[in-house]
């Protein structure tokens, strides 16, 4: 068998770990895999890459993607979805494996539906996609956010500020809550919870009155005001409708800085949380992701995408995985709330 793979939307430690996974495991059965650079648009622009095992030799460690990304939507091109299958038949593949979040994955149920023969991988450092119960990426990311605030509580600490983190999480706080809890973190907001700016405030003139002189509010990217929308870089929106958010933590220190008196400074992390190299359970589960999926396409097994269900590797169908966000288990919220103030 000839199989494709693509990595598209945004890079997460791990990815190579899966592309490592799919070539090793086709290869060791006799099977050859041909590299899509650049998510969809590389299908769209017939870029392509042979991928053999001196390739993928040292990657797993490795952040980002060998392949490249994009947030290219062929079904916001002219002729997009043909032009898809018409490189896909000139290429000669079997399959495709396609690995990404929601956006890429919406893609490949598309696709799938009219005919192209694809397994899919989920990647989101959000771990907000449906069908899983994590995504790689996610881990290291959680692991940069915690050691980021055990680091700020040392500055805090010193100079008796309170410190605004934001973190990433467009419609999920997983990101902020996990990190937060690992972190010790006094308070944390997320997009499923309207911020309500006097009870954020009132928590820190408390801890004040107890003596602690200092506070480290952790804040999602996508958390809004009760009072407003989102908070924004910019209204353009991405080939997937996505706006890009950004700004939340500047505009929360401003509010608490006037409404408590106390000194404020403000930390966004941003694509650090992207970067650098995949934690241990990072790698192990793209390893476990990349082989299962080839599992799938050598037994024909398409529309399915891989999926962490308790300590399994499964498949449920792509679509499942892409009809409804995963957003935060509000039990683990509860947990965080504990340790407020």
């Amino acid at each position: 068998m000839k199989i494709g793979i693509l990595t598209g939307g945004g890079d997460c430690p791990g990815l190579n770990s899966v592309i490592r996974g799919v070539v090793r495991k086709a290869i060791s059965c006799g099977d050859s895999v041909l590299g899509v650079r650049y998510g969809w648009k590389g299908l769209l622009e017939k870029n392509y890459t042979s991928l053999d095992l001196r390739l993928v030799s040292g990657i797993l460690h490795k952040g980002g993607t060998i392949l490249g990304t994009s947030r290219t939507n062929p079904y916001k091109k002219e002729n997009g979805p043909e032009l898809v299958k018409k490189s896909f038949a000139e290429c000669g593949l079997d399959a495709l494996v396609a690995i990404g979040g929601e956006d890429t994955l919406g893609v490949a149920a598309k696709l799938f539906k009219e005919g192209l023969n694809i397994v899919g991988v989920p990647k989101t450092i959000d771990n907000d996609l449906g069908a899983t119960d994590f995504t790689f990426g996610f881990d290291t990311a959680v692991n940069i956010v915690t050691e980021s605030i055990d680091r700020l509580h040392t500055t805090a600490e010193s100079h008796n500020r309170i410190m605004v983190v934001e973190v990433m999480g467009r419609h999920a706080g997983w990101i902020a809550t996990y990190g937060g809890i690992a972190g010790g973190a006094d308070y944390i907001l997320i997009p499923e919870i309207p911020i309500n700016t006097e009870e954020v405030c009132e928590s820190i003139r408390m801890r004040h009155a107890k003596g602690k002189d200092f506070s480290i509010i952790v804040v999602a990217e996508g958390a809004a005001f009760k009072e407003t929308d989102l908070i924004l870089q910019e209204k353009k929106l991405d080939s997937f409708g996505h706006v890009r958010l950004g700004g939340i933590g500047h505009a929360l220190g401003e509010i608490i800085e006037e409404k408590t008196g106390f000194e404020t400074r403000v930390t966004v992390l941003g694509h650090i949380q992207r970067g650098g190299v995949p934690s241990a359970f990072d790698r192990v589960l793209g390893t476990r992701f990349g082989v299962k999926a080839y599992e799938l396409v050598k037994n024909g097994k398409f529309g399915k995408m891989v999926s962490l269900k308790g300590n399994k590797i499964v498949d449920v169908p792509i679509e499942e995985a892409t009809k409804q966000l995963k957003t935060l288990d509000l039990e683990i919220y509860e947990i965080a709330k504990i340790f407020f103030g």
